[in-house]
């Protein structure tokens, strides 16, 4: 899985502002329309927390979370936060610092290709999830994606990839996978 260092990190976030601002409005009107109030929700892989920022303003009753394998992310995604009720975490996908069934959506955005061992990330967010829970992970097209939606479907049953246009790329290069617990 891939770490960044501070400098790195702060990169990202700079092109993640640039460049993902579409998709980051796109997931947080998915998730505004599916997400009922007072949900807890977590955003798996957040970065510098772009998503969560876009969350926070759009549903603030919502129970905010976000986990990055990067200590120097969490701290930018901490700055970028400063002002909303957001629990950030440093934390592996494959062992998730939530109770069993604790949380009612789980979505991630751009991080799957990250995940080294599918299996165990995809077991670990099915646990994490409540009955009736939504999965929506965003990812790359071009990124395992027989591979991620296998690991999917073996926890989760269905499994409905989305092809998801970026309005400043010709195709769509982005893949939503969505599920229930």
């Amino acid at each position: 899985m891939t770490t960044f260092d501070h400098a790195a990190s702060l990169g990202y976030d700079r092109r993640a502002t640039r460049l993902l601002g579409s998709l980051y409005r796109r997931i947080a009107a998915d998730i505004d329309t599916a997400t009922d109030p007072g949900a807890a929700v977590t955003d798996i892989g957040t970065g510098p927390g772009r998503l969560l920022s876009r969350l926070a303003e759009r549903r603030p009753d919502l129970r905010l979370h976000g986990i990055d394998l990067s200590p120097h992310m969490i701290e930018i995604a901490h700055r970028n936060l400063t002002g909303h009720p957001v629990e950030l975490a440093v934390a592996d996908v494959r062992e998730l610092p939530y109770p069993d069934a604790s949380l009612d959506v789980v979505v991630s955005s751009l991080s799957m290709h990250e995940w080294p061992d599918l299996d165990a990330a995809a077991r670990e967010l099915r646990r994490v999830l409540a009955p009736g829970g939504t999965l929506a992970v965003y990812d790359f097209r071009f990124a395992r994606t027989a591979a991620n939606r296998r690991a999917l479907s073996a926890h989760f049953g269905a499994v409905r990839p989305t092809a998801v246009r970026l309005p400043w790329h010709p195709l769509a290069i982005v893949t939503r996978y969505h599920a229930t617990a």
